[in-house]
């Protein structure tokens, strides 16, 4: 029997491993588990070098568990440990002291474990005491048992053992009684060692009989030691990928296509990514990649190992150059991680531009899924943007595809102002801004349909990449002056009935929240629509970018910006207006008159102090001027209050807003019901 301490340079070190691991403690499964297959491994490679004669036998890892002992015990028939091989490997902890080793990798587990050689250690993450009975594959070797109760102290004690191989024995702490639940156990070995290249089985396969489930004979192997990312992408059919999916993601949709990694150099890369359908909302969809180091789950939270965009795919990466076990800010600097991210998207970009060119027509047909990811990528990634731009799609509200070059051809010739800017007119909202796309289409136009979570961004970006361009959305104004081709056409009217009709309108605008409306007069032809509701594109991208970009929230406080536009040419404004000047001219040609003497007399007064220094002005000049003013705001006010009280009984004035915000989707509750009643009385 042998009796000494482990060779530590601190008493501390156990607390230590308990305290700082603890918030990753379900790792030291992974630890046992990995240890024990490494064992296996290295027992197959010495048999296939002949280093070993004898027969391998049944090389499965198991995992048991003993609740009235209070044990779970990791078994392998690898390589074993001799007495000087346990001094060696088991207790000799080579590190340079507590305090580097606290202040280094105190938030992080897989640091301390992967950096120090501790694996093994953190075993004791969760058991009062850890033992370990092992047998050297060497020719006349002693079975020896290392028993461990959480103080640096430890003994070696002879044992039997029939065969080679070790047996982890963990007597769990009482703190952490749930690592004696079968269901607990079965949880963690799928997750961490669903694909370790040496079978491991854990208790027996079970059956339903005479009404319950029942143990059979054989084991319950929980992993699949084989997985498809290890095998010839040759050797592959279309199911065996989906098949594979489906284990990987029981309640997902089938994916759209997937990418087979297989790199041995200048580092060694496999895997399969996965694209799965993605229509809306990006955060549901990320930590869908597993990150193995040959074959042993590392994590699911990937990024800075991909680039952002990349962590919407599904899958797999394996790789033995991606350090297993270090922080996330060490893995955004390592190299290596460098490099393999810059395979990765180029080899997705790649696969992307070869279905494209291949099979078009499935491309757009799966448009629609790749679009957010597309995107993504376009706006987050630049050298992205570079390899995508050939293949990433418009679509029109007809629902056509274009690259970004097949549609500057299409509209270039129709749709450049005279400014010489190209015009990309869309919709977000097919339905609801149906009227005027339909007014676009007349005029010979294209409108895109961007309706995707990403694309007022995108429609930021696109304008800086692409030369003298600009988006305008097609409900942002009259269609004429969404594309101004020449000096706009003056309405007929004069000013004052101009002034007249608008407030009129403006008088009789509800009170919407975070709503305002202006009120103008256009000339827009005897078939377009008497009343239109347009919306400044430039608030309304300010206020839909402050959704996505920090520091800009002040715009999404402030009220939407609405045009209410008249169109003096159609029958039905011109009604009014007669209607208008038929029944308040009358009222209003005293207050007219009225209004321009006080205007001609506040007009002198200004002129005649303009001559003057400020300090030449004397306060008798300036009360008069004060005066008139006052004046005339005060028979404007008459003016409103004539053409309010009229505008107020006047059922098509109400009718044409109401129409005009109904178009808009903006007339709802109390409103659209008297709409309804006063449609039925107007039709009677």
């Amino acid at each position: 029997m042998q009796k000494g301490n482990i060779g530590v340079t601190t008493e501390n070190i156990f607390p230590v491993i308990k305290k700082f691991l603890y918030s990753d403690h379900e790792i030291f499964l992974r630890e046992m588990v990995s240890n024990a297959v490494d064992a296996t491994q290295k027992m197959k490679t010495l048999a296939e070098n002949g280093d070993f004669k004898g027969e391998l036998g049944d090389l499965t890892v198991r995992v048991s568990l003993d609740k009235d002992k209070g044990t779970l015990t990791i078994s392998d028939r690898g390589i074993g440990m001799t007495e000087e091989e346990i001094d060696k490997y088991i207790n000799q902890i080579a590190f340079s002291g507590v305090n580097d080793f606290l202040d280094k990798y105190k938030d992080n587990a897989n640091a301390i474990i992967g950096h120090f050689g501790l694996g093994f250690y953190s075993a004791f993450m969760v058991s009062k005491k850890v033992e370990i009975v092992t047998r050297s594959y060497r020719e006349g070797s002693k079975a020896v048992k290392w028993s461990c109760d959480g103080s640096p102290a430890y003994e070696i004690t002879d044992a039997e053992r029939e065969s080679r191989g070790s047996d982890i024995i963990l007597y769990i702490d009482d703190d952490c009684k749930e690592f004696l639940e079968k269901d607990k156990i079965q949880g963690l070995l799928s997750k961490y060692c669903k694909f370790m290249p040496v079978p491991v089985a854990f208790g027996k396969k079970t059956e339903w009989k005479d009404g319950k489930q029942v143990d059979t004979d054989k084991d319950n192997i929980i992993n699949d030691v084989e997985p498809l990312w290890t095998k010839a992408p040759s050797t592959l059919k279309d199911e065996d990928y989906k098949k594979f999916y489906r284990t990987l993601y029981p309640m997902q949709d089938e994916p759209l296509f997937w990418i087979h990694l297989n790199v041995d150099y200048p580092f060694t890369l496999t895997g399969i990514l996965y694209f799965p359908r993605i229509k809306s909302n990006i955060e549901l969809q990320r930590n869908k990649i597993q990150l193995y180091c040959n074959q042993v789950f590392v994590t699911d939270q990937v990024e800075g190992i991909v680039p952002e965009f990349l962590t919407l795919l599904h899958g797999v990466i394996d790789s033995p150059d991606i350090p297993l076990n270090v922080s996330r800010s060490y893995l955004q600097s390592d190299a290596n991680v460098k490099k393999i991210s810059t395979y990765i998207t180029k080899k997705v970009a790649d696969r992307l531009n070869s279905i494209f060119k291949e099979n078009r027509k499935d491309y757009e047909e799966k448009w629609d899924n790749l679009k957010l990811f597309i995107n993504y990528g376009m706006l987050s990634q630049e050298d992205f943007y570079e390899r995508a731009k050939d293949f990433a799609l418009f679509k029109d509200v007809d629902g056509k595809h274009f690259t970004f070059d097949e549609y500057k051809t299409l509209i270039k010739d129709n749709q450049t102002d005279k400014d010489g800017n190209l015009v990309y007119l869309y919709a977000t909202d097919k339905e609801g801004q149906y009227s005027y796309i339909e007014a676009a289409k007349n005029k010979g136009y294209s409108v895109l349909l961007l309706d995707g979570q990403l694309d007022v961004p995108m429609v930021s970006m696109l304008e800086q990449k692409f030369e003298k361009s600009r988006f305008t959305r097609v409900d942002s104004d009259i269609i004429d002056r969404l594309i101004v081709k020449e000096d706009k056409k003056e309405s007929d009217l004069d000013a004052d009935s101009r002034d007249n009709l608008s407030q009129v309108f403006r008088s009789q605008m509800p009170k919407l929240d975070k709503a305002e409306f202006s009120v103008e007069v256009q000339a827009l032809g005897e078939n377009a629509m008497p009343v239109l509701v347009t919306q400044s594109e430039y608030m309304r991208r300010m206020k839909d970018i402050s959704q996505y970009q920090a520091g800009m929230s002040f715009y999404s406080q402030m009220p939407d910006a609405y045009n209410l536009v008249l169109n003096s040419d159609h029958p039905l404004i011109k009604k009014v207006l007669d209607d208008e000047n038929a029944k308040c001219a009358e009222a209003l040609k005293p207050i007219d008159g009225e209004i321009k003497g006080l205007e001609a007399r506040l007009a002198v007064l200004r002129q005649e102090q303009s001559k003057k220094k400020p300090e030449e002005v004397t306060q008798e000049e300036k009360d008069d001027t004060s005066k008139t003013e006052k004046a005339v705001d005060e028979q404007r006010d008459k003016k409103r209050t004539v053409l309010s009280e009229y505008a107020k009984d006047n059922k098509v004035v109400h009718q044409l807003i109401d129409l005009a915000l109904l178009q808009n989707g903006m007339l709802k509750g109390a409103a659209l019901d008297s709409f309804l009643k006063r449609s039925v009385d107007l039709i009677k």
